[in-house]
């Protein structure tokens, strides 16, 4: 969800309808009350970054009726129908004609504000990843997420695109390493030359030389005519080195002594050649530790981290779990052919409570298997789970999480947490408590302290 989205909402009743806005204003959800279907039609626009719930019963236009004009205005648009005890029957016809949901009457505030959050999480992911869907040369559809460790991410790369420098992404398995590489490259002026990923780990040490330099005809035994080697290729654009961590300490001479003299020579060639590539190396360990215990060159590692990223881990980015896999889901749609559809908010949240050791590769598997549970007939489309979080457990978990986060960054400064997620500090103080957020999460400033 994102700041700008709301809930439009569609009740005569005066004190019904300021009711339900300060329900939901409570649950820290944008609301927008309107007294008609007619007024809510003169609002209501595609693509709106809202969902609407609507009593049933309007003078003039009705509720179903209303469902029917913004379902012809936008198919995807969210509508929570509200109904009377034991209407069943309009329950059904709201289903049928395309509700995202029912409440009945009466009913609890929380139990709306759960029903208006989940639409508005499967809103906001649907019409992002449609953003990115329509316009996937922007880095935005690369380097996917609203976080601010995303954001920081990719106005770094953007930077970093046209340096003549060597770049180190540090990040553990599946955080992007190649992609974020494919964005320095892709978003420069290097983008008109090619650009070679080798992996180092499943790079033969027999095969390095060939692989690397390239050779001459007759260079060796099976070398029957010329092979140009990844640098040699990779002129004027980019190298990437992924698990650089892996290569041999032979190797790591070999490629140190081509990095300090910008030249090589293929094999069976006594001609120099100059390197003209910018090489990107990608690890998933701290070279920098490795090489005070000397398993990696340190003279290598500075060479090679002239400019380093680290790449977040997804656990601390659970804020752009829905994005990433609704843009996944529509990635995977794709491929095997099926209409592109919205993600139920409820299976969003149980994806945000994940710890999701393998990243975002992990995450875009479990995407794939969503499709292909789908096409079986298996709604959900993923692996059962044993003992689902409640709605309000995910909801707490996440708001935790955020809370770490945003601590972490103020250095424990609880005022400047306060400030950074727009809210008072006894607020804070007080959503800390709640949630049990102490010392052992974040090291707090001792002028402050937790409370």
């Amino acid at each position: 969800m994102t700041p700008d989205s709301r809930v439009l909402i569609v009740e005569d009743d005066p004190e019904v309808r300021h009711g339900i806005a300060q329900a939901l204003d409570l649950a820290g959800l944008g609301v927008l009350p309107v007294p008609s279907a007619e007024e809510a039609l003169r609002v209501a626009e595609p693509g709106m970054r809202a969902v609407v719930v609507t009593d049933v019963r309007l003078p003039g236009i009705d509720g179903l009726q209303l469902l029917a004009r913004l379902k012809a205005l936008d198919a995807a648009l969210p509508v929570i129908v509200i109904t009377g005890h034991g209407d069943v029957q309009t329950a059904v016809e709201a289903m049928r004609a395309g509700a995202a949901d029912f409440i009945e009457k009466p009913f609890s505030s929380e139990r709306l504000a759960q029903i208006a959050r989940q639409a508005l999480l499967t809103r906001c992911a649907y019409l992002d990843a449609l953003q990115l869907d329509d316009a996937p040369q922007r880095i935005e559809a690369q380097i996917v997420g609203r976080s601010r460790a995303i954001g920081d991410l990719r106005h770094k790369l953007l930077a970093l695109t046209d340096v003549d420098a060597n770049v180190l992404i540090f990040g553990e398995t599946g955080t992007g390493k190649e992609s974020a590489a494919r964005s320095l490259h892709g978003f420069g002026a290097r983008a008109r030359h090619e650009f070679v990923a080798l992996n180092c780990a499943g790079l033969p040490e027999s095969l390095f030389d060939s692989e690397i330099f390239g050779h001459e005809a007759g260079a060796f035994t099976g070398a029957s005519s010329r092979r140009i080697g990844k640098i040699e290729y990779a002129a004027g654009g980019t190298l990437f080195l992924d698990e650089i961590e892996t290569m041999p300490m032979l190797l790591q001479a070999k490629l140190l002594r081509v990095l300090q003299e910008r030249s090589f020579e293929r094999l069976g060639s006594n001609q120099s050649r100059p390197m003209q590539c910018r090489i990107v190396a990608g690890t998933k360990v701290d070279l920098r530790k490795l090489s005070t215990q000397g398993a990696f060159r340190e003279d290598l590692y500075y060479r090679l981290a002239v400019v380093e990223l680290r790449l977040p881990p997804l656990r601390e980015r659970l804020e752009d779990v829905p994005l990433l896999f609704q843009k996944f889901v529509f990635d995977a749609a794709k491929a095997a052919g099926v209409p592109l559809r919205p993600v139920p908010g409820a299976y969003l949240l149980d994806l945000m409570t994940r710890e999701w050791p393998g990243n975002v590769r992990e995450l875009r598997n479990a995407a794939e298997r969503f499709v292909l549970g789908m096409l079986s007939g298996d709604e959900l489309g993923a692996e059962p789970r044993e003992a689902s979080p409640s709605f309000e457990q995910r909801v707490n978990a996440f708001e935790r999480h955020l809370i770490v986060q945003a601590l972490q960054r103020a250095g424990g400064r609880i005022s400047v947490a306060a400030a950074d997620m727009g809210m008072a500090r006894k607020t804070l103080y007080d959503k800390m408590r709640k949630l049990g957020v102490t010392r052992s999460d974040v090291a707090f400033d001792d002028a402050e302290g937790a409370a």
